[in-house]
């Protein structure tokens, strides 16, 4: 059963917490979104305590420090970084007047996508609470490649934050940069590939299977649309940088060692 009584409350928790949208209309997708990962693993945590494993433990820490991390991430570059206070007017942007109904669609849709990122472990919790059978690989995966993405991400935030600090007015092309120019999406993209994968050897319907699966691809299909909003920024502020139109040429946008360089004339995408 996919839409239990427990889920619902996951979806309430999310919705209550990505509610600080209304205080702030960027806040439902970014320090909203950050403190939903966390109430949702949580309310996990309590909602499951008597079937708790030292491996769905391990998944839900793993979910809570994701979004502890980004929150905080998100906050402090809103309070101390100029060039993102200088971006702000544009990446707050959108193609519809902010009137009542967009910002109840926004908020709905996000507190739904949020429940779908995590339902990869909430299944395998409440499957565990039923008794029915789970196979733990999937759980051991997951966690190690959640781990990654985690290490991966806040090793890239923290190195574009010493390149801006050193030199605002330049683009930052060291470290992991040199490797893909959107690192921190790609750590970002490898957590929620580990999510998704510890929900395998667990999930018993095909309903629960689309769930995660829709959740998964949600967030990749984001990361993606946010790295090509990036890119269009980008050209905007270093286009006539000749180091920077090498540096592009040269460097793939988010995907290591595969030839995928430019994102800015796929206009599907949206991030």
């Amino acid at each position: 059963m996919v839409f239990s009584s427990s889920f619902l409350a996951l979806f309430c928790v999310a919705l209550v917490i990505s509610g600080l949208g209304w205080y702030r209309f960027l806040y439902f997708i970014s320090v909203g979104y950050g403190l939903s990962i966390v109430g949702c693993s949580i309310a996990m945590i309590v909602m499951y305590s008597d079937c708790l494993q030292p491996s769905t433990f391990t998944l839900c820490f793993l979910l809570i420090l994701y979004g502890l991390r980004l929150t905080g991430f998100l906050l402090m570059r809103e309070i101390k970084s100029t060039s993102y206070k200088k971006a702000l007017p544009e990446l707050t942007k959108t193609s519809k007047p902010i009137t009542f109904p967009f910002k109840l669609m926004v908020w709905l849709s996000a507190a739904i996508l949020y429940v779908m990122q995590v339902s990869p472990v909430f299944f395998r919790l409440d499957n565990v609470s039923r008794i029915l059978s789970t196979n733990w690989v999937g759980a051991s995966v997951g966690g190690v490649v959640m781990a990654l993405g985690i290490g991966l991400e806040s090793w890239a935030d923290l190195q574009k934050y010493q390149s801006k600090r050193k030199n605002p007015q330049r683009f930052c092309d060291t470290g992991l940069y040199r490797i893909v120019r959107c690192p921190n999406y790609l750590g970002e993209i490898i957590f929620w590939t580990g999510c998704f994968i510890s929900g395998i050897g667990s999930n018993h319907t095909m309903g629960q299977w689309i769930v995660s699966a829709l959740g998964y691809l949600a967030i990749v299909y984001i990361m993606f649309g946010g790295a090509r909003r990036l890119e269009i920024r980008q050209n905007k502020n270093y286009g006539d940088d000749p180091e920077y139109q090498c540096y592009v040429k040269n460097t793939p946008i988010l995907i290591p060692f595969v030839p995928l360089y430019h994102l800015e004339q796929c206009s599907f995408l949206k991030g």
